[in-house]
Protein backbone atom coordinates (compact mmCIF):
# COMPACT_ATOMS: atom_id res chain seq x y z
CA UNK A 1 0.00 0.00 0.00
CA UNK A 2 1.53 3.55 -0.74
CA UNK A 3 2.32 5.60 1.70
CA UNK A 4 3.39 9.44 2.00
CA UNK A 5 6.71 10.44 1.35
CA UNK A 6 6.03 13.83 3.70
CA UNK A 7 4.24 15.30 6.31
CA UNK A 8 1.65 18.21 4.58
CA UNK A 9 2.43 21.68 6.51
CA UNK A 10 -0.41 23.10 8.41
CA UNK A 11 -0.01 25.90 5.82
CA UNK A 12 -0.66 23.77 2.68
CA UNK A 13 -3.42 21.89 4.16
CA UNK A 14 -5.23 25.35 5.02
CA UNK A 15 -4.75 26.68 1.03
CA UNK A 16 -6.11 23.30 -0.08
CA UNK A 17 -9.52 24.19 2.81
CA UNK A 18 -9.60 27.90 1.88
CA UNK A 19 -10.94 27.31 -1.28
CA UNK A 20 -14.16 25.95 -0.12
CA UNK A 21 -16.98 28.32 0.14
CA UNK A 22 -19.82 29.15 -1.24
CA UNK A 23 -20.63 30.97 -3.99
CA UNK A 24 -24.04 32.96 -5.20
CA UNK A 25 -26.09 31.70 -7.86
CA UNK A 26 -25.78 33.80 -11.25
CA UNK A 27 -29.23 35.56 -11.38
CA UNK A 28 -30.93 37.04 -14.82
CA UNK A 29 -34.14 39.18 -15.21
CA UNK A 30 -36.77 37.44 -17.63
CA UNK A 31 -37.16 39.32 -20.52
CA UNK A 32 -41.13 38.40 -20.58
CA UNK A 33 -42.36 39.16 -16.60
CA UNK A 34 -38.75 40.47 -15.67
CA UNK A 35 -38.38 38.48 -12.39
CA UNK A 36 -35.02 36.79 -11.28
CA UNK A 37 -33.93 33.47 -12.66
CA UNK A 38 -31.17 31.27 -13.50
CA UNK A 39 -29.61 31.61 -16.89
CA UNK A 40 -30.16 29.22 -19.07
CA UNK A 41 -33.73 27.98 -17.38
CA UNK A 42 -37.15 28.37 -18.53
CA UNK A 43 -38.29 31.04 -16.41
CA UNK A 44 -40.58 29.42 -13.05
CA UNK A 45 -43.32 32.76 -12.79
CA UNK A 46 -44.05 32.90 -16.70
CA UNK A 47 -42.96 29.81 -18.48
CA UNK A 48 -40.74 31.03 -21.14
CA UNK A 49 -37.73 30.97 -22.41
CA UNK A 50 -35.68 32.78 -25.11
CA UNK A 51 -38.72 34.56 -25.46
CA UNK A 52 -41.24 31.63 -26.53
CA UNK A 53 -43.64 30.03 -24.33
CA UNK A 54 -42.36 26.72 -23.50
CA UNK A 55 -44.60 25.81 -20.46
CA UNK A 56 -48.04 26.20 -19.39
CA UNK A 57 -47.97 27.82 -15.64
CA UNK A 58 -51.17 27.36 -13.96
CA UNK A 59 -52.74 30.44 -11.95
CA UNK A 60 -51.96 30.29 -8.53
Amino acid sequence: MANPKSKWSKARTGKRRSQWKLTLPALVRCQQCHSFKLPHRVCKECGYYDGKSVVEVSSK
